[in-house]
């Protein structure tokens, strides 16, 4: 496989996940599904993680993006294909960015999830759609929300706009916290026919 542009020192303090909820993706101390998802199962079937937000993972987020640093989704995107490689998490059919509002792409000037989603189809030779799915309403920022109001904040803000010819798709992102963002994806793709709906998120 193509190798990642770091070398085998600064790998090493990468703050790799572990254990994880397979639905949720937060960390456990034993692998299998986590207390809260066994009550509410979210709308995917499994969310993979790569890395918890911890440095250096966080900052290289936040200049990839609000820092302007679309070359740092080079190093994201091969982080998390070799994530799932080394993983073995179960291969999808289509790789499906989570999608930024018209009005915030503008002002951002570009989509990491999209440009993390594009390296990492590029190295796993799994397609990507960043057209499929639409942001119909711009939310509030979702940093400092509860879990409820995260939830609230994005119901209803995906749209698919097209059928889909894959019954196995992923929904990649750079962070997954509550996973509140992903999930109303995830809902809006099940509602449209995708049998199997997976989340990848970088950290």
């Amino acid at each position: 496989s193509e190798r990642l542009p770091l070398c085998d020192a600064c790998r090493g303090e990468l703050p790799y996940l572990g254990r994880a909820c397979e639905r949720c993706a937060q960390p456990l101390p034993v692998a299998g599904v986590c207390g809260r998802c066994l009550r509410h199962p979210p709308p995917q079937d499994r969310a993979c993680a790569a890395f918890r937000y911890a440095a250096p993972l966080d900052r290289l987020v936040q200049r990839l993006k609000f820092g302007r640093r679309l070359g740092l989704a080079r190093l994201t995107g091969a982080l998390l294909a070799r994530a799932a490689q080394s993983g073995h998490w179960e291969r999808p059919e289509l790789l499906i960015p989570v999608p930024l509002h018209d009005t915030r792409l503008r002002q951002r000037g570009y989509d990491q999830a999209q440009a993390i989603a594009r390296e990492a189809s590029r190295r796993l030779g799994i397609p990507v759609d960043a057209h499929a799915c639409r942001r119909i309403r711009a939310t509030a920022p979702q940093t400092g929300l509860t879990l409820m109001d995260r939830r609230r904040n994005v119901r209803g803000a995906f749209a698919v706009q097209k059928p889909l010819a894959a019954s196995h798709v992923a929904v990649v992102d750079d962070v997954m916290t509550t996973g509140a963002t992903a999930g109303a994806l995830a809902l809006a793709l099940k509602r449209a026919g995708v049998a199997r709906v997976d989340v990848w998120a970088l950290c």
